[in-house]
């Protein structure tokens, strides 16, 4: 049997957004179950996310710390963000996103591995890009403002995400799932065999 995520969708009678926010929303589905009845799903809309896990030379990988309101934390993280318009080329924001986060550009990119955050709650996808052959942006650095101005950016051995990954001292997704998924490609077929950057997404289908 083949291991595979399919596309499937049940009957919903009816819908209502109990809440809009400035990026996301609450939508509430009165979905049809598969004995007929009838249960109540409600779950955060959401635009999608990219995420850069941009490897240097030296087989370290950008990071940056930036603290977080909803789990009361500051949290080490990837450079991520939103899709900020529907049907936005995924590369391109994953390119904005490393620049304005860290100032970088990359002269190789690859996908990495596409994830669902939370399908329980949400239905937030990420791509998560592989960056390679780094090199400082040119022009000014992006004005950053709120958590963003607090940020501090630094590069990590791989190996080390890992370990703190493994050891429950690292809990960002996208890093978590961004330093095993690579430490996976360089342990199996070699990061060569990896989509290209423009592989389609089915989540968040994009104009090349």
């Amino acid at each position: 049997m083949a291991i595979k995520d399919t596309p499937e969708e049940w009957t919903v009678t009816a819908t209502t957004t109990p809440f809009t926010g400035n990026k996301t929303s609450v939508r509430t589905d009165e979905v049809v179950m598969p004995d007929g009845a009838t249960a109540r799903r409600d779950y955060q809309v959401h635009p999608g996310s990219v995420a850069v896990l941009a490897l240097d030379d030296a087989d370290r990988v950008l990071v940056l710390r930036q603290y977080r309101h909803p789990v009361r934390q500051r949290l080490w993280e990837i450079p991520a963000g939103l899709l900020d318009v529907p049907g936005e080329n995924p590369l391109h924001a994953a390119q904005r996103e490393l620049y304005e986060e860290a100032h970088v550009k990359a002269g190789d990119w690859r996908v990495l591995t596409d994830v669902y955050t939370t399908p329980g709650g949400c239905d937030e996808a990420v791509r998560i890009f592989l960056a390679r052959d780094l090199s400082e942006a040119e022009g000014e650095r992006f004005e950053v403002s709120e958590e963003e101005a607090d940020m501090e950016l630094a590069r990590v051995p791989l190996a080390d995400l890992v370990r703190g990954a493994l050891a429950g001292e690292l809990h960002n997704n996208c890093l978590v799932v961004g330093a095993l998924a690579l430490t996976a490609a360089q342990a199996g077929a070699g990061v060569e065999a990896l989509r290209p950057a423009d592989a389609p997404w089915p989540a968040r289908p994009f104009e090349v």
